[in-house]
């Protein structure tokens, strides 16, 4: 793995542990904020703990496997994502006409945009 390619993952499952923490173990809750939130090593994290690096590493793989298969059932990242840009178009159209009257058409854009964001949630 590329270190872009590792710094996507951490991202990602970050990004997924904001959204699904409360539906994993205590433990899997812990080492995986240890792992990915404040760089500990597996090492380090064993030794906290006083168990085996394997017992660690089971326990984080568990955790991202359980992550992604709440993604694949709710959504919930791909929705803040799509809402994410969708705020962005409508920010882009707000300041194209800042500073002069709102035109019907660009008014019928801003609720169709609106009206996606509200269908997302």
């Amino acid at each position: 793995m590329t270190e872009d390619q590792v710094l996507e993952k951490n991202t990602r499952i970050n990004l997924l542990f904001d959204f699904y923490e409360a539906l994993l173990t205590d433990k899997q809750q812990t080492f995986t904020r240890y792992y990915f939130q404040d760089n500990y090593t597996l090492g380090e994290i064993s030794s906290l703990f006083n168990i085996t690096r394997q017992a660690v590493y089971e326990h984080i793989k568990r955790a991202e496997a359980m992550l992604e298969e709440y993604e694949s059932k709710l959504h919930l990242l791909e929705k803040h994502q799509q809402r994410g840009q969708i705020l962005q178009q409508i920010e882009a159209r707000i300041e194209a006409v800042q500073g002069m009257t709102m035109a019907a058409k660009s008014r019928q854009e801003i609720k169709a945009l609106l009206t996606q964001i509200d269908s997302l949630s």
